[in-house]
């Protein structure tokens, strides 16, 4: 996928009985259920030890090591600009793929895959503002809640993180 390209544009619908679908790997972020499509997830983990690095973005919390490969692990609730988690509580690694490889986005709790119908999506509404208006692509309406579609590529940007967030 070349980087003009959309992550819209990125997402392969799944035919399901005549309707498009989209099956998406859901995670829990400070009370918001977020989903990213299956096919850019690597793999979901449990806590990794990660080591700091000196003078990185504040979203940047570490890197870890998956099997040999060294990974970025950036922290989406310091991406959105939201408190961040209880230090009793660890983090879980969805690891996601991107156009310069691998990445671990921070979650509070990993959820399950969700298939969807194309047809429910809806552009994030223009009162979303700031930060979160280019880390969340799309809602899709599910039965008793909103499923926010992470724009991977924006998450893992880290020239763009939120300024004056808590540094770790």
């Amino acid at each position: 996928m070349s980087n003009s390209q959309s992550s819209q544009e990125a997402e392969a619908p799944v035919q399901t009985a005549g309707k498009k679908t989209r099956q998406f790997s859901t995670f829990f972020l400070h009370g918001l259920y977020l989903g990213v499509e299956v096919l850019k997830v690597q793999e979901l983990i449990r806590f990794q030890h990660m080591t700091r690095v000196p003078l990185a973005s504040n979203v940047v919390r570490g890197l870890i090591n998956l099997r040999g490969q060294i990974v970025t692990a950036i922290d989406l609730r310091r991406q959105f600009g939201m408190p961040d988690r209880e230090s009793d509580r660890d983090p879980m690694n969805v690891v996601v793929r991107t156009d310069e490889g691998a990445v671990s986005l921070l979650v509070d709790e990993i959820g399950d895959v969700v298939e969807v119908d194309e047809q429910q999506f809806e552009r994030a509404p223009d009162t979303v503002r700031g930060r979160a208006r280019d880390l969340v692509s799309g809602v899709y309406k599910l039965d008793g809640r909103l499923l926010l579609v992470l724009d991977v590529q924006q998450a893992v940007n880290t020239d763009r993180s939120v300024a004056g967030a808590a540094a770790a």
